[in-house]
């Protein structure tokens, strides 16, 4: 695309734009959850009820595919800690159940660690995505729940992330391994006494 050299911003897409690509982003992610992110876009294409050509005109490469439904997902972690809070209950629970949500999203991810150590430039950013957009609400959960007096003050957001990714880390290579039961005993340890 040309830059013209203005300033404008792009155009919003329209409500029924966003919406189908909603769907495609929800229909590859349950297909990168049962064969990984190597699946075949004909079965994305079933999953979502659109052509093949339709993925690749929202999509023009597979590595686009990928960081949009990465991204995606993100997205919808990053706004479910504030709307947890906001429901009420305690700020610990609120906790408890984003971490299940994050644990969710890190154990679903098959195929998706060796994307993004290749060397396709896609991928490039996600990684610091990541933590800009998780990072601010996992504090603020932590904050809440601390500030509620239902867990130690001072524990740091990226160590509690990078903690529960470690214990995700094994989550699909042995069946007697129940990373989110591992995962809660971190969590009973931030209690306070």
């Amino acid at each position: 695309m040309a830059d013209t050299g203005g300033t404008a911003a792009a155009p919003r897409k329209r409500a029924d734009a966003r919406r189908n690509e909603k769907t495609l982003l929800e229909a590859a992610a349950a297909a990168f959850i049962a064969a990984g992110v190597d699946a075949p876009v004909r079965d994305i294409a079933a999953r979502a009820g659109v052509g093949v050509g339709t993925i690749y005109r929202h999509f023009p490469t597979r590595a686009d595919l990928v960081v949009a439904v990465y991204r995606h997902q993100v997205e919808a972690c990053a706004e479910a800690g504030p709307a947890l809070l906001a429901a009420g209950g305690s700020a610990h629970a609120a906790l408890a159940r984003w971490i299940d949500l994050f644990v969710d999203f890190l154990v679903t991810k098959h195929g998706l660690a060796e994307a993004l150590r290749s060397d396709d430039p896609t991928f490039a950013t996600l990684h610091g995505y990541f933590l800009d957009r998780l990072l601010p609400v996992c504090a603020e959960l932590l904050e809440a729940a601390a500030a509620a007096g239902e867990i130690r003050p001072g524990i740091e957001p990226f160590e509690l992330l990078l903690a529960v990714g470690n214990l995700c880390i094994g989550a699909n290579w042995d069946p007697r391994y129940d990373a989110r039961r591992v995962v809660g005993y971190l969590l009973t340890g931030l209690r306070t006494a």
